[in-house]
């Protein structure tokens, strides 16, 4: 069975308490459900998803029209199967598919709150998770999983609610943002900030949307997606449907063609603040920065199991980053299994037809349901 609700889950008068020292009420969450919670309500898998994901994690995707983001992943007798589990997929808080963000009514000013939206942290979003949960009834999941972003968000859940977890799949993620990753969502977001349209977030009530500079920060973000080796396989130095140059700067190339394409079709499903609020908090993220720094201090109360999954061509967040927890948690005898799964793919590649993944997923997941 699959249920796509909104929630009310905070009010003006008992507010979501933020890192940046602010609040947030009311707090409404977006989120998408499959399958049944069984008597005992053991069964609930979360899905945390990455930054320009949603709850559509296997449906159509009511925008696009294109089948769920991880649809070969979640379903019947798939890796995560909703025939044994109850899947829950909410829209983070800070996003723009019906969770509260900056393109959501402000209930002091009946308007959008676009940069009057208080800046979020990873931990923000984790706290209104919890309060999903404790909505439905859930005193314990089964799994938490995500990949990038979305392992970020694992990872907060294993230090902050380690009481709430039984078992964790962080995939291709950090304890924290390097420089470099830094630099890259910065350039995207002074994109965005750069388009005239953009009006300093205030653009809602107007015709005209940033979507120039929204589309060049999804064309930036989606070349630290794939790897070299991926990039020469699809396009090389293929000519988009020519054979000869044409001396402008028009799309020569295939691989221009389709970063054109990628970001033109972003914007249609994605809003621009959104973007700016999500990356903001990505960066901020630094699973250690409430325990003097310490990995060891961050997970020390972490009794799940674990297995963390990285892959050999995601330079974004590569197997090194993976490892930093692996070690952690091995020094701390939490039960955890890693796995590095070669593929020509990058960062993308947990998004993709990687049938090792797909296995890993199934194992672990059947072996620990087993163990119940």
């Amino acid at each position: 069975m699959e249920e796509n609700k909104i929630v009310e889950l905070s009010s003006k008068e008992r507010p979501l308490l933020l890192d940046c020292g602010k609040s947030l009420g009311p707090v409404k969450i977006a989120y998408t459900t499959y399958g049944n919670l069984n008597e005992q309500k053991s069964n609930a898998i979360l899905i945390c998803h990455a930054l320009t994901g949603d709850q559509y994690v296997a449906s159509q995707h009511p925008i696009t029209k294109k089948e769920g983001w991880w649809s070969n992943v979640v379903g019947p007798n798939k890796s995560i199967d909703t025939n044994k589990f109850f899947v829950i997929c909410p829209n983070i808080i800070g996003g723009c598919m019906g969770s509260t963000g900056p393109k959501e009514i402000n209930p002091l000013t009946q308007k959008e709150f676009g940069l009057d939206f208080p800046v979020i942290t990873i931990s923000d979003m984790v706290k209104a998770q919890k309060l999903l949960i404790d909505y439905l009834s859930i005193e314990k999941l089964f799994c938490v999983t995500g990949g990038s972003m979305g392992g970020m968000l694992v990872l907060e859940w294993l230090s902050k609610f380690p009481e709430f977890v039984h078992s964790a799949i962080p995939i291709a993620t950090s304890v924290n943002h390097s420089a470099q990753n830094i630099a890259l969502n910065e350039l995207a977001r002074q994109s965005i900030m750069a388009d005239p349209n953009w009006q300093s977030g205030n653009y809602y009530e107007t015709d005209n949307q940033p979507t120039k500079g929204l589309s060049v920060a999804r064309m930036a973000a989606h070349i630290s997606y794939l790897s070299k080796e991926s990039l020469h396989q699809k396009f090389g130095r293929n000519l988009q449907d020519k054979n000869e140059l044409d001396y402008s700067f028009k799309a020569d190339f295939q691989i221009e063609s389709y970063l054109r394409h990628q970001g033109i079709s972003f914007v249609d499903r994605f809003d621009a603040n959104s973007y700016l609020y999500i990356t903001r908090a990505m960066d901020y993220f630094d699973i250690t920065a409430n325990s003097n720094g310490s990995l060891i201090e961050a997970f020390k109360n972490t009794k799940s199991k674990v297995l963390c999954i990285s892959f050999t061509s995601d330079w974004l967040y590569p197997t090194s980053e993976n490892k930093k927890i692996v070690k952690t948690l091995n020094a701390l005898g939490i039960d955890v299994s890693f796995l590095e799964i070669e593929t020509e793919n990058g960062h993308d590649s947990f998004l993709l037809d990687e049938p090792e993944f797909f296995d890993a997923l199934n194992g672990f997941i059947s072996s620990t349901w087993r163990e119940l």
